[in-house]
């Protein structure tokens, strides 16, 4: 009897399964015309390669979308990482990495990189006034401006708030200082943000790198180098200096003993008269800073109210000096309780006129002291003022509404407060001590003051003319029609019980306002 013969479709069968476990899903074995149970198997298991197959590729396909996914998110962390959410500039981190990058790789005698921050000059006002919307793309603009005027090879950054930031690589001094103008010239442009159109500018500092140095030192010295060109004005830049870094050293340890003297009620009100020319009578007073530095003694306010307002104290400082002399208005007033008002002159920065609700408070202020609106002027200084900024403009006509008098102050030395004398908001030009030097002798000089009178007087104002240090230009101020006149000539600035302007009998008289 013949031995039967495997039948071979058990062997592809077996070749089948051991090529779908390795992985080859595509395989298939056709089953045979015998239509047997063996060709019931091979369909079965063909059927489930199918299946096995599908799958697979449905997996595959999974895979390589979480894969696609898990790169996207990878890249967007990236860029949060490195670049700036709002401008889509590089951010600081970003900058920081070109800037090393650009140091190392110039070559010797290739130009190294400069760095150059930016600051934008009245943001702030346009925050306050439009609000965060119309800030942002007033920035957004900001940026595409910055990129406009930068080579493809730089790099623009945005450090966060109003601060901006570039590195410029492969480029002489001269062809670094000119880009700097190209930002200059391209945010003289005005801005529309929204409805709102803003002007603004840029102050901006330059540090050309060394070999060696960081990031971090160079972003630190060129922002050293922007406040120094904030500190001369607005829209200008410059170079930095070694020597600027010692000052703004030297500026941080005053801003901390500013911080002191404030706690430690360092600070005094010293007074000084201002006088009716006719008759040689006070008729109010100006109060002026002092601080009593416990090593250097008595100083004014020139001398720390720069830092001041870099680093925002000078808002607590207006605050302190405005109550100190209307208390002290306040307490004249319980000496002698005569009818003609007792006016004082008091100084408020430009920055702290913008700060929100500051009329109010000047007001609050008043209520207080249970001191009269006639009984106090705010003086602010002509060459500190930002144009007609909303900000500054509400807080004019809310004081002017409730009867607070305003001066312009070294009047004469700049051009900005023209706005606020065509609105009626100012009472009082106080014509700059440069102005007065020599009237008695030079005849341009006197022509001078005669047409800035002219003006005073034509808009209904009262002129007072500071610095008057001699009687011949008492004499030549009277000649002129200038009514009132403060200077070293009746006195220098003095405590308030050291004066008796206000305690002796007949002295008072009505207000300069």
């Amino acid at each position: 009897m013949a031995t039967p013969q495997p039948d071979p479709r058990l062997e592809q069968l077996v070749e089948l399964v051991v090529q779908l476990a390795s992985g080859e899903l595509s395989v298939r074995l056709p089953p045979s015309p015998a239509a047997d149970d063996i060709d019931a198997v091979i369909v079965g298991i063909n059927m489930l390669a199918e299946e096995l197959e599908a799958l697979n590729k449905h997996l595959e396909g999974r895979v390589a979308e979480r894969t696609r996914q898990l790169a996207d998110a990878h890249r967007q962390l990236e860029r949060l990482a490195l670049y700036d959410p709002l401008t889509d500039l590089a951010n600081r981190t970003l900058l920081a990495e070109r800037i090393d990058e650009a140091v190392a790789n110039t070559g010797l005698g290739g130009h190294m990189p400069a760095v150059l921050v930016l600051d934008l000059d009245g943001f702030k006002a346009v925050n306050d006034s439009f609000g965060h919307a119309v800030g942002d793309e007033l920035l957004m603009e900001v940026a595409r401006r910055l990129r406009a005027v930068c080579r493809g090879t730089d790099t623009v950054a945005r450090l966060g708030g109003d601060e901006f930031a570039l590195v410029v690589v492969d480029a002489s001094e001269g062809q670094v200082l000119e880009v700097a103008d190209r930002i200059m010239a391209a945010l003289q442009v005005p801005v529309r943000a929204g409805r709102q159109t803003c002007w603004i500018s840029a102050s901006i500092g330059v540090r050309f790198a060394e070999r060696g140095q960081t990031a971090g030192v160079l972003l630190r010295d060129a922002d050293t180098a922007m406040y120094v060109a904030k500190s001369h004005g607005r829209g200008g830049a410059s170079v930095y200096e070694p020597a600027m870094h010692v000052t703004a050293l030297r500026r941080l340890r005053q801003a901390d003993e500013l911080r002191a003297a404030l706690s430690g009620n360092q600070f005094a009100t010293y007074y000084q008269p201002i006088i009716e020319l006719a008759t040689g009578r006070a008729t109010s007073v100006e109060a002026l800073l002092r601080w009593r530095h416990p090593t250097d003694g008595l100083r004014t306010a020139d001398t720390f109210i720069p830092v001041a307002e870099e680093t925002g104290l000078i808002v607590a400082l207006d605050g302190w000096v405005l109550d100190s002399a209307v208390a002290q208005v306040a307490a004249w007033r319980a000496l002698r309780p005569a009818p003609a008002p007792l006016c004082v002159h008091v100084n408020v920065s430009p920055i702290t006129f913008r700060t929100p609700g500051f009329a109010d408070a000047v007001l609050a202020c008043l209520e207080r002291h249970d001191v009269h609106a006639a009984d106090v002027l705010l003086e602010i200084t002509e060459t500190q003022m930002m144009g007609e900024d909303p900000p500054t403009l509400q807080a004019m006509e809310a004081l002017h509404t409730a009867g607070i008098g305003v001066a312009i102050d070294d009047f004469g030395t700049g051009c900005s407060s023209l706005g606020y004398v065509r609105r009626k908001f100012v009472d009082v030009i106080k014509i700059d001590r440069s102005l007065i030097t020599g009237l008695d002798s030079d005849p341009d000089q006197r022509r001078i003051a005669a047409a800035l009178l002219a003006v005073v007087d034509a808009f209904g104002l009262t002129a007072v003319a500071e610095g008057v240090q001699t009687e011949a230009e008492v004499a030549a101020l009277r000649q002129l029609g200038c009514r009132y006149g403060q200077g070293y000539l009746w006195g220098e600035a003095r405590p308030a019980e050291a004066l008796t302007v206000f305690t002796l009998p007949g002295t008072s008289q009505p207000h300069v306002g």
